[in-house]
C-alpha cells in the first residue's frame, strides 16, 4: 500500500502574480509564507501589492486551478506516473511537487558545529569557494512545509528507535538528521558508535537513537566457494530491523556498479545462477523479496516504514540541456522550474509499481524530482574524490538531504 504525503489543504492565491505567495491558515505540517519571506530563485516583484477585489480574486481562483490542472494532466508526461499517488487531489498541496526557493535564513546548520560529519560530504571544508548553494529552501506548491524543529522532534520520539536502511545515500540522510538533531539541542550529550555494519547516534537524555545499518542492497550477498553471490530472494539481514520504530530504506546506486565497483559475482534466483541479469530487473526482483519481508514482518501499529525513493545522480549533462558540461562540476544553481528536463528515472517507477502491491502501509518520501533540480548540491571535485574522481552522486551537507528530513519531519507532525 502506496501512501503519499498529499496532507496540505488546498491554499489560495493572495497574490497572483507570485506563485509561492499564498495566504491561508496553516493546516497540519503545512505553513504559510508570511509577507516577503519567500523569492523564487532570480526572480522578484517591485512595488506595493494590490488588494484583489470579488471579481479579480475569483478570476484568481479559477486561473491557478486550471493551472494546476494543466500542471497535472500535461507535463510532458513527467507527472502522469505520479497522477496515481493522488496528486493535487482535491486540489491540495503535493509536498513533493514545487520548487526551489532563496531563502537567506538557510542553511539549518554549520558543518563546524557538526564534527562527526564525514569528510566526503563537507563541501565547505574541502574547499568549496561557492556557498549559494547552501542557500535554497524546497518550496511546495500551495503551502509550505514546516520548519525543522529538532527539539519537538527527539520529544515527540522519545523512547524510540529510528533506522535508516540502505547505501551511502542513506548515510547522506542520516548523517543530515544526526546533526540537525544536535544543533537543537546542542547542550544534550551524545553518544555515536559502530558495531559491525551498524551505527548508532544516541540522545540519552530523549532515550532515542537514530541508526544506521549498511545494506546497500537490502537483499544478501554471500560468500561461496564460486565467488560472492548475490541471492534477490534473500533478506537473512532483515533480523537486524526487527523491533524498531521508525525504518527509512534506499536503494538503487549499487544496482548499476559494474567491473571492480561491483560487489557481487554472480546471481542468484531460486537454484538458478547467473553471471549478470538485467540491472533494472534484478532490482525489481529484489524489492519485491525487500516487500514480501515488509508484509510477513513489519507491524504497522508498532513500526512505521519509508522508502526514501530514488536519489538522482547528475551524471550525463545532456539531460538538463548542458552537454558539454563536465558533470555536475562547476554548478552553483539549481534548475528553476517545476520539472526536470530528462524525465523521470526508470528506477522510481519500478519502486512505485512494488511499493503499490505492498499490503502493509509504507511512506514514500518522493524526493527524486526535487532532487534532479540540484545539479549544483553534489560535492563534486570537492568530495573525497576532488578531481580525480568528481562525485555527482552524493549530497554537500548542508544540503539537500536536509530537505528530506524536513519532508520526514513534516510526516511525523502530520500522523
Amino acid at each position: 500500500m502506496l501512501r503519499n504525503l498529499t496532507d496540505c489543504a488546498t491554499m489560495l492565491p493572495f497574490d497572483f502574480r507570485h506563485v509561492t505567495k499564498l495566504h491561508r491558515l496553516p493546516n497540519n505540517g503545512c505553513q504559510v509564507p508570511r509577507s516577503g519571506q519567500t523569492r523564487v530563485a532570480s526572480q522578484q516583484t517591485n512595488g506595493p501589492r494590490t488588494k484583489l477585489g470579488p471579481m479579480e480574486w475569483s478570476f484568481s481562483i479559477s486561473v491557478v486551478l486550471f493551472l494546476t490542472l494543466l500542471i497535472q494532466i500535461h507535463g510532458s508526461g513527467y507527472l502522469d506516473h505520479k497522477q496515481a499517488r493522488g496528486f493535487a487531489e482535491n486540489y491540495g498541496c503535493n509536498l513533493f511537487q514545487g520548487s526551489w526557493v532563496y531563502d537567506d535564513s538557510y542553511p539549518l546548520y554549520e558543518t563546524s558545529q557538526c564534527p562527526f560529519i564525514e569528510r566526503e560530504f563537507d563541501c565547505q571544508n574541502n574547499g568549496r569557494p561557492d556557498k549559494f548553494y547552501l542557500k535554497y529552501r524546497w518550496q511546495p506548491v500551495g503551502c509550505n512545509l514546516t520548519r525543522f524543529n529538532g527539539e519537538d522532534f527527539l520529544t515527540r520520539l522519545r523512547g524510540k528507535s529510528i533506522m535508516f536502511v540502505g547505501d551511502s545515500l542513506g548515510l547522506n540522510q542520516w548523517q543530515s538528521l544526526t546533526c540537525m538533531l544536535h544543533i537543537a539541542v546542542p547542550q544534550a550529550p551524545y553518544s555515536l558508535a559502530r558495531n559491525g555494519d551498524v551505527s548508532i547516534f544516541t540522545f540519552p537524555t530523549y532515550d532515542v537513537k537514530v541508526m544506521l545499518s549498511r545494506n546497500a542492497l537490502l537483499v544478501d550477498i554471500v560468500g561461496e566457494s564460486i565467488g560472492r553471490v548475490l541471492k534477490l530472494d534473500s533478506i537473512q539481514a532483515g533480523q537486524t530491523w526487527k523491533g524498531i520504530d521508525v525504518m527509512i530504506f534506499d536503494s538503487w546506486h549499487w544496482w548499476i556498479h559494474t567491473g571492480r565497483k561491483q560487489p557481487w559475482d554472480l546471481i542468484q534466483v531460486g537454484n538458478r545462477t547467473y553471471r549478470d541479469m538485467d540491472r533494472l530487473g534484478s532490482y525489481e526482483i529484489a524489492l519485491n523479496t525487500w516487500a514480501k519481508w515488509v508484509d510477513y514482518n513489519i507491524d504497522p501499529t508498532r513500526t512505521r516504514v519509508f522508502f526514501q525513493g530514488v536519489s538522482p545522480d547528475h551524471q550525463n549533462p545532456a539531460q538538463w540541456g548542458e552537454p558539454r558540461a563536465n558533470l555536475c562540476e562547476g554548478k552553483t544553481r539549481p534548475i528553476l522550474g517545476f520539472r526536470y528536463p530528462g524525465g523521470p528515472l526508470p528506477a522510481e517507477l519500478v519502486l512505485e509499481k512494488v511499493l503499490r502491491a505492498m499490503q502493509k502501509p509504507v511512506y514514500l518520501l518522493d524526493i527524486t524530482t526535487l532532487s534532479q533540480l540540484r545539479i549544483d548540491g553534489h560535492p563534486s571535485v570537492y568530495g573525497s574524490g576532488g578531481h580525480l574522481d568528481p562525485d555527482c552522486s552524493h549530497w554537500c551537507l548542508a544540503g539537500v538531504p536536509d530537505t528530506w528530513n524536513e519532508l520526514q519531519y513534516a510526516s511525523l507532525v502530520k500522523n
